[in-house]
């Protein structure tokens, strides 16, 4: 340790300062058995010094009986180096005697006049004299006698560390190096103000005095590596003062001395993690590359440790990796989420240890997850995917309050879709493990899923909507049964989604096929169906005894378009099509042949599939062309041609009506009506009367365009088939006055499979009425806003209008009115 410094010497040397005092201590090295080195406390280096002061003025009064004689006291004031040295090599031999004899007050006096007449004097020269004379001391009194001189040696020495010239600082670092070398672990007893005083040179603008205290460091802790015991507790509170700085070459030191701590044996860094773990992180951004470097070794070497030891206790740590995932500097995120995802895997403290911080950690993880740094991404996805795994397969209980407040924080504040992919993610997984306990927090997470719908990512709807469809599904019993509440649910987050569409025509439009959809393949496609269809049907009740507001019914006649159209065309809704086109078979044409089981099972699923067009019918009445459709799918074709014969009683057939038969004509040529077309065909067949005739109406609603003529040449084959085969007429079906509501009597077929054609076309009527009598209500609020509007102009003329009335009075100058005027005043003066 020694050689770098001796080196320094020997450079100086070749200039002609080589200490006297180098050359006696290393004669006492080379005889001291013991083996204690020792550097000579002489001066390196020269330099310019400022013009002497007269030496009857320097000579120092001393206030006690000094062992000094004259001699050396003036020695060791001079200005020259070399005079300095041997008045330095006496004061040694002097101490030296003074020790054969035991004399240890006569030694503390040398100390005392070389602390307060050099150390503190206001030249320089004799302060660096003082310092020179203590290493002196230091030396003369070897290992055993120094330790115990330390408290009177240190403190004029550690004082010159703040000196505003550089080489008695210089001479400081040296004085304390020669001192430490020759106590060695007696010097830990006074680490805190030496490390101190380190932390001062350290940083010096001298390069010299930099320089010999980076040797000082490297020799302090060589002997805290040697040293049998080391006290963490006293340092780690200086060690949290100076790590806060931002001087690189103190940060150089504070990594160096725990990058030193951590390497010895008997001493565990690990244990006081949480208190300096903070500092090495905000190191890392320190704009010095080697100083980030250190300290992202540091970390890594920490982590390695932390991965494999027994600690259980992780709150701290968690705290501050948890902060610094929001640091603004890249690597302080990386290295953070990367310590996060270590913690996860712990196998002491990691899984169910870590659910009190579940939700910090989730929080953090949601912060990394949209970083703008791939990797910082990537690490962030895994560990989220590790955390989820670890909380899905946990048996112990966890609190899932503080757990849903940071995922509908992120799905508040965030527009990236990483993170709502995520937050919905863990939202789905804790209603698909703890149900029961989810339901509870179901008014407050509903209306952020609610809205999560318009979002503009597919992706983030589509497992929105999944999350959605947790929700609305109900746990059910060994027998089948579900709880009324949870039943509940599904109607609650469908009248959620109904209000969202009412609120948000543009989403409706945009997304509504989507989410329909999905909800149908998700959740049984009749019951989103059919409790879509009643909760439409109470539209009409909000207002009370008042009729329905206009722009209501208009969102209802929206909707009910919209679920008819999906209906027809989804593919995720082909078994309640399947189910609606087997709801008016003919009773006529049922085989008696089948076995009574075959028969009474197919009574059931008519009569099952009856109700569903019952209450789907009651709903789409609402719009005319989707009611018409849905009596052609069901093959209730009577009640189909009741419906065209009531198209010709409307008051006003708008340009949308007629878009949507005309879209109904395109919709007649798909594979989804093939039984229709084919219907056209059996000419034979009772239902073909009406069926024709209700296509037939529709040809005639349309105006002459290429749906009137595609729909046209299709009825004119049908027609020429007919006549082709040379067959009469067939009589209608019995009508609704002849056809009664469904019995539960088994002795009439017709009964049991008929509609109760009245109910349903009184129903019809009914709400077209509130249609007619709603729209009546909104062209007389126009109109009277109109009015009122008019009333107001005409009664309060706005300041134009007024001073154009005014100007339009005053004749134009020049013009004759004008001249006029003049004339007449000039023969009245």
């Amino acid at each position: 340790m020694s050689s770098k410094y001796d080196s320094y010497n020997s450079k100086n040397d070749a200039q002609g300062e080589l200490s006297a005092l180098d050359r006696v201590v290393g004669q006492q090295q080379h005889n001291d058995p013991s083996g204690n080195n020792s550097i000579a406390a002489g001066s390196i280096g020269g330099g310019s010094m400022a013009a002497s002061i007269a030496r009857s003025a320097q000579q120092p009064t001393t206030s006690i009986e000094s062992p000094l004689s004259p001699m050396v006291l003036r020695s060791l004031g001079d200005r020259s180096n070399e005079k300095r040295k041997m008045a330095a090599l006496e004061i040694e031999a002097l101490v030296k005697s003074l020790q054969d004899t035991n004399n240890i007050l006569m030694i503390q006096n040398v100390v005392e006049v070389l602390s307060k007449d050099f150390c503190t004097s206001m030249n320089s020269n004799y302060r660096k004299g003082g310092l020179v004379g203590l290493a002196a001391v230091g030396i003369g009194l070897m290992m055993h006698n120094c330790r115990q001189c330390l408290p009177i040696l240190l403190p004029p020495i550690l004082h010159c560390f703040d000196d505003p010239e550089s080489r008695v600082r210089y001479y400081a670092c040296e004085s304390l190096y020669n001192i430490a070398k020759v106590s060695r672990q007696g010097i830990l007893l006074y680490f805190n103000p030496v490390f101190e005083g380190l932390t001062k040179v350290i940083a010096d603008v001298d390069l010299d005095v930099k320089n010999a205290a980076l040797l000082l460091d490297r020799l302090i802790k060589d002997i805290v590596t040697e040293a049998d015991s080391f006290q963490v507790d006293q340092f780690l509170p200086l060690l949290q003062k100076y790590i806060q700085r931002t001087n690189p070459y103190i940060r150089q030191l504070i990594v160096g001395w725990i990058t030193l701590l951590d390497s010895v044996p008997d001493i565990s860094m690990l244990d006081y993690l949480p208190d300096f773990l903070d500092g090495l992180y905000s190191m890392l951004s320190d704009s010095n590359r080697e100083i980030r470097q250190a300290a992202d070794s540091a970390l890594s070497e920490f982590l390695k440790e932390l991965s494999g030891s027994t600690v259980t206790e992780f709150g701290p740590i968690i705290s501050i990796l948890v902060y610094q995932c929001q640091s603004k500097e890249p690597l302080n995120r990386l290295t953070a989420i990367t310590w996060l995802a270590e913690l996860i895997h712990h196998p002491y403290s990691g899984g169910d240890a870590l659910l009190p911080y579940h939700s910090e950690i989730l929080g953090a993880i949601m912060n990394c997850i949209s970083d703008g740094e791939v990797e910082i991404r990537m690490v962030a996805e895994r560990t989220n995917d590790d955390l989820l795994k670890l909380v899905k397969q946990t048996l112990s209980p966890f609190e899932l309050r503080s757990l849903l407040e940071t995922l509908i924080h992120e799905l508040l504040n965030k527009e990236d879709v990483s993170t709502k992919m995520a937050a919905l993610g863990w939202i789905n997984m804790l209603m698909e493990k703890r149900k029961s306990d989810m339901n509870l927090f179901i008014e407050q997470l509903l209306p952020v899923l609610i809205r999560t719908l318009s979002d503009p990512s597919d992706a983030v709807v589509l497992l929105n909507l999944q999350v959605l469809s947790r929700i609305s599904l109900a746990q059910r019993d060994e027998k089948g049964n579900a709880d009324e509440s949870e039943e509940e649910q599904f109607t609650l987050v469908l009248n959620a989604i109904l209000s969202l569409f009412s609120k948000d025509r543009q989403l409706l439009e945009t997304r509504g096929s989507l989410i329909i959809r999905k909800l149908c393949v998700l959740l049984n496609a009749k019951s989103v169906y059919i409790r879509l269809a009643t909760a439409l049907m109470k539209y009409e009740k909000q207002s009370g005894p008042h009729p329905v507001d206009m722009t209501t019914l208009e969102f209802v006649s929206t909707m009910v378009q919209t679920l008819n159209l999906i209906l027809f065309t989804a593919s995720e809704l082909h078994g309640l099509r399947s189910t609606l086109s087997k709801s008016f078979i003919n009773p006529y044409h049922t085989s008696n042949k089948q076995p009574k089981s075959w028969n009474r099972l197919k009574n059931e699923s008519q009569e099952e599939s009856i109700k569903v067009f019952v209450i789907l019918f009651r709903c789409w009445s609402h719009n005319p062309v989707a009611t018409f459709s849905l009596c052609l799918l069901a093959q209730a074709y009577t009640l189909s041609f009741s419906l065209v014969k009531r198209f010709s009683q409307m008051d006003d057939v708008s340009v949308g009506f007629l878009m949507q038969i005309d879209k109904l004509v395109y919709l007649l040529e798909s594979p989804i009506f093939v039984h229709l077309r084919l219907k056209l065909l059996d000419v034979e067949d009772p239902n073909h009367a009406p069926l024709l005739k209700s296509i037939y109406g529709v040809l005639l609603c349309l105006p002459q365009g290429d749906a009137f003529r595609l729909l046209n040449n299709r009825l004119t084959t049908v027609c020429n088939l007919r006549d082709n085969l040379g067959l009469k007429p067939l009589p209608d079906l019995p009508g609704s006055e002849e056809l009664g509501c469904p019995s539960n009597s088994p002795t009439s077929g017709a009964d049991r499979f008929a509609l109760c054609y009245d109910a349903l076309l009184v129903r019809y009527d009914e709400v077209t009425e509130m249609h007619r009598i709603s729209q009546e209500q909104h062209d007389s609020f126009v109109q009277e806003e109109k009015q009122r509007l008019q009333i107001h102009v005409m009664s309060a003329p706005t300041q134009q209008q007024q001073s154009i009335q005014v100007s339009s009075s005053v004749p134009a100058a020049g013009s004759p009115l004008h001249q006029s005027q003049y004339i007449d005043k000039k023969v009245w003066n």
